[in-house]
């Protein structure tokens, strides 16, 4: 059994110990004795040294601790060094989700169903499906504030059969392990946590989104709440700086910019629909029809992507009596579209042409695409159209 020196002080991140036992030759490693952090209840393992070997994992095997080292190390007394910024920044991130979760559940009734805490933010799933943003604000305003009154925070153990005024219930038997932030929580933990809330540092709920019926709330703690402040600082100075605005601007600029590009957009797209037909009518105005009086249009396009082709397919499309034909083998397409009246099903002839020769697609009556596994069975499919054409 391993005595886990964390869970009387998460500040001891210097100890001495005894290998007791090793598996795969000596890089897997138990000690009779560690302050080494495992992965669990979803805060991620340590790192640091056990006799300056790098310990690259820490797993809970229940009764003992195991440590996954870089080289092998043999039984005997060794020095264990926890990486302390490591450690610190999980006990930020785990106490004040400790916080934001007793804050959740106190002012708007939403429980924790879940949390996890990964290297760049964390997460605590709510069991709510819709969360005003207003409430987040709150709660992040609430939490900080306990934060600046820097509450003491405790780790106690009681017997589960008489432990009392827990957030969640334990289903555990025996003695737990209870963290106490004074007067907002008490909480059956494992974990690693700070001394007090002030330690926990600034609090930062950055967005929340809903998943099956719960709501996953990002949030960072401490030194994390401060590099992203200054990330996102960077990044609003740089979008100022783009539109010769302050950042104070952004936030009517930045709609009104994109409302503007909206309708710009739809212009192009309007002026390029007309182009599309003015380009269609004259092609179709220099193509023979056949015996059956349809005009075939056909060209192959080495660059072109089908979205390239789109409008022109479509202004073909209303032509009277007219199929259009694109090959493009940059995305290895084929692109059909047919008038009405033409006698051509686009969806129909695409997708039998292209699954002959082991690639697929489809689409409507009028227009229609899909890809093959590669230009050789593209100019097959383009065979296997039976169209009365020549293959561009």
């Amino acid at each position: 059994m391993t005595e886990r020196l964390y869970y009387g002080d998460a500040y001891l991140c210097a100890f001495r110990g005894t290998i007791v036992d090793v598996t795969d030759e000596g890089r897997r490693v138990y000690l009779d004795r560690s302050a080494f952090y495992p992965t669990s209840g979803g805060q991620p393992a340590d790192r640091g040294t056990i006799s300056g070997v790098a310990v690259t994992d820490v797993i809970d095997e229940e009764a003992r601790v195991a440590h996954v080292l870089e080289a092998p190390l043999a039984p005997g007394a060794v020095e264990g060094v926890v990486d302390w910024s490591r450690r610190f920044d999980h006990m930020q991130q785990h106490t004040g989700q400790h916080l934001l979760s007793a804050v959740f559940a106190d002012r708007f009734g939403y429980e924790t169903a879940s949390v996890h805490f990964g290297p760049d933010y964390a997460t605590l799933d709510l069991a709510h499906d819709a969360i005003p943003l207003d409430h987040l604000v709150a709660a992040e305003a609430r939490a900080n504030e306990v934060v600046a009154a820097n509450r003491a925070v405790t780790v106690s153990f009681e017997d589960a059969a008489t432990v009392t005024s827990l957030r969640k219930a334990s289903d555990r038997l025996g003695v737990l392990r209870i963290v106490t932030i004074d007067g907002i929580d008490r909480s059956a933990c494992g974990g690693t946590h700070v001394r007090a809330t002030g330690e926990i540092g600034p609090i930062l709920v950055r967005r929340a989104e809903r998943m099956r019926r719960q709501t996953r709330v990002e949030f960072v703690c401490g030194a994390r709440a401060v590099r992203r402040a200054r990330m996102d600082y960077s990044i609003l100075a740089s979008l100022a700086s783009a539109a010769s605005a302050s950042i104070d601007e952004l936030g009517t600029l930045v709609p009104a910019q994109a409302e503007q590009l909206r309708t710009v957009e739809a212009a192009r797209r309007k002026l390029e629909d007309e182009l599309a037909g003015h380009r269609a009518r004259a092609r179709w105005d220099s193509t023979a029809p056949d015996a059956e009086g349809v005009r075939w249009i056909v060209e192959r396009r080495a660059t072109s992507g089908a979205d390239e082709v789109r409008a022109f397919a479509l202004a073909m499309a209303n032509q009277p009596r007219a199929v259009y034909v694109a090959v493009l083998d940059a995305s290895r397409a084929l692109l059909i579209a047919s008038s009405e009246d033409s006698g051509v099903d686009a969806g129909r002839s695409v997708k039998a042409a292209l699954t002959a020769v082991g690639g697929k697609g489809g689409g409507s009556p009028r227009l229609a695409q899909g890809s093959a596994p590669d230009l050789d069975a593209l100019q097959r499919a383009v065979a296997a159209t039976g169209f009365p054409i020549e293959a561009p």
